[in-house]
């Protein structure tokens, strides 16, 4: 098969093999999976049978399979790791990513190592040793700018030399509020090391903040979450400064979460790599097939605890999600009347619906995000559009600070959950059928888009 030498890879997660799956069917040219230990996410293991049929899903659309046993290891464990690396490798697994530099002095397979967001590479000197080491991808820490990125690329060489390593970066997910690979919070709190898969989230807790003097500078906030990654308007400077796999972050978030946002990112590289080709620069896919979707791809409806493009066009102030570490939602409408059973509202959209089982949320007087699960959700009469009563799952006290006036968030919209929980992809290779009459008979010859 004949490939561009600038193929553009859409890397996503796999908390498990269907995940994996799903993940190839709505474009992914890649995805990343933990196996059944040393993965830098403790409860995202799985067997090697199941990464095997991961496996040979995937070369259907020459889609890759990369595994992470990506924690630091002890020396007692060399030997599982060296076992384990050989069983990945016959399962037909094409990259594993590795923290654990030690890994290199023992008797590995012959596949392709990939560095580990863990290894931390800030510096074009650190990422041309990890290329000299012999590793032939490497992911980026979410902190460079793209200027520090074109850095980095240019100091890996040529981009057909040998050897030559790809570079990747994180494109979407959750932000870490240290380096990756260098915060040791959840490990002095708790003993459990970030660095063996095992972080205690120390940084989406609550603290309380004082001067020299004892005074309260934040009291109860999140001043270590971070909000979340999303690079979409960025990614034709990140494909400038050398980024060639755009990594989805997220082996614990759910099917409806890789389901979406690897579709968003699979339209908006579809759209750059036809724009480069119109202007006579071209790019490639990394894999085989077009895919097509039955719903349009929204990130703002998966969990998100809103939106930052971090330090990539430049080091920014509003990067926190002090308030809370969990799932704003999108503004609605507000409060209008509350029952004693029952909340009514309008809708600032008179074309918004609410359903059985939305999840909507409001901000106390103390800026703390309430949840309110909605059991039945009704119109108000047939000739008030836009007007919703809403019965909440829960009693009524226990909604704090709920009044005529508030402003209402919907952070689960159930026709878009289930929607996603149905088949929503179609992935195939184009195919050409040419049938020629020879002296001997006929001829039929099949081409494929490859």
């Amino acid at each position: 098969m004949t490939r561009l030498q600038h193929p553009l890879e859409l890397l996503a997660p796999a908390k498990n093999a269907d995940f994996g799956i799903e993940a190839i069917k709505h474009g992914a040219d890649a995805v990343y999976i933990g196996g059944p230990s040393f993965g830098a996410r403790y409860g995202a293991g799985n067997d090697v049978a199941d990464i095997q049929r991961l496996c040979d899903f995937a070369r259907r659309y020459r889609a890759k399979v990369f595994v992470a046993l990506n924690t630091i290891l002890h020396d007692s464990e060399l030997e599982d790791s060296r076992l384990l690396a050989w069983q990945l490798y016959e399962a037909g697994v094409d990259a594993l990513i590795i923290q654990d530099m030690g890994l290199l002095e023992i008797d590995l397979p012959p596949i392709q190592l990939h560095a580990s967001t863990q290894t931390d590479i800030r510096t074009p000197e650190k990422a041309r040793f990890l290329q000299d080491a012999g590793l032939s991808q490497i992911v980026l820490a979410r902190e460079l700018t793209v200027q520090q990125i074109a850095a980095v690329h240019k100091a890996l060489g040529p981009v057909d030399a040998p050897g030559r390593a790809n570079i990747e970066f994180f494109i979407h997910g959750a932000l870490c509020v240290a380096y990756s690979g260098q915060c040791n919070i959840s490990h002095a709190q708790t003993g459990r090391s970030a660095n063996r898969g095992d972080c205690s989230q120390a940084c989406r807790l609550p603290y309380q903040v004082t001067d020299a003097q004892g005074r309260f500078i934040a009291h109860d906030k999140h001043v270590l979450s971070m909000k979340d990654n999303n690079q979409s308007d960025n990614l034709r400077a990140l494909i400038d400064a050398g980024v060639r796999s755009f990594k989805i972050e997220g082996r614990y978030k759910d099917m409806g979460y890789v389901k979406n946002i690897t579709a968003h990112y699979r339209t908006l590289i579809d759209e750059i790599l036809e724009e480069r080709e119109s202007a006579g620069r071209p790019l490639s896919r990394s894999s085989s097939g077009a895919t097509t979707f039955t719903f349009t791809p929204d990130p703002l409806q998966n969990f998100n605890r809103e939106f930052t493009d971090y330090f990539v066009t430049g080091r920014k102030e509003d990067i926190g999600a002090f308030d809370t570490p969990k799932n704003p939602g999108q503004a609605i409408g507000w409060v209008t009347k509350v029952g004693p059973d029952f909340v009514e509202l309008e809708v600032s959209d008179p074309a918004t619906v609410l359903h059985n089982g939305d999840g909507l949320c409001y901000y106390d007087l103390h800026k703390e995000l309430v949840g309110m699960a909605i059991n039945v959700a009704e119109p108000v009469s047939a000739r008030s559009v836009g007007q919703w009563r809403v019965y909440p799952k829960d009693p009524m006290e226990g909604f704090k600070d709920l009044r005529k006036g508030t402003e209402v968030n919907r952070n689960r919209d159930m026709d878009w959950v289930r929607t996603l929980e149905k088949k929503s992809s179609d992935r195939r290779i184009g195919l050409w059928a040419h049938l020629s009459e020879t002296p001997a008979g006929f001829s039929l010859m099949l081409t494929d888009a490859d």
